[in-house]
């Protein structure tokens, strides 16, 4: 499964080289994954429910981004689901051409934690079950 959500750039994210600054794609990123991972579980409180941290973010920065009226796009998928892990994988695309030009491919790594605790801990048979649901088939 891959989830879609949509992104407006916003004046305050375009930098002296009137392209969104580099930065920005981690917000993008970030805004995506949150609407992502509370519409997998079917809960608008996905952080209380499966506490869990961003340990790892890689980004390849494919095409600049300009301040424009469309959205983009950010796609997100699971990629894997380990024990206490899982790796989304997402891109930032433009559909508004009929297309689906990339501009940004990134890969997310989650642990899941004791929200108390903040040690890390096995996924909740719930949370895996749903995240294994929601793999992208390669």
């Amino acid at each position: 499964m891959t989830f879609s959500y949509p992104i407006a750039v916003r004046w305050s994210d375009i930098d002296s080289y009137e392209h969104v600054n580099n930065v920005r794609y981690f917000d993008y990123l970030q805004e995506a994954r949150i609407a992502f991972l509370s519409t997998v579980v079917g809960s608008r409180q996905y952080f209380d429910d499966y506490p869990c941290v961003l340990v790892s973010q890689t980004l390849d920065y494919l095409r600049p981004i300009v301040l424009r009226p469309q959205p983009y796009d950010v796609d997100v998928w699971i990629e894997a689901v380990g024990r206490t892990s899982y790796t989304i994988g997402s891109s930032i695309v433009d559909r508004s051409t009929g297309g689906a030009d990339v501009y940004a491919n990134a890969t997310s790594v989650i642990v899941a934690v004791d929200g108390e605790t903040h040690a890390k801990r096995e996924l909740f048979e719930p949370e895996r079950a749903a995240l294994l649901r929601n793999i992208r088939a390669a």
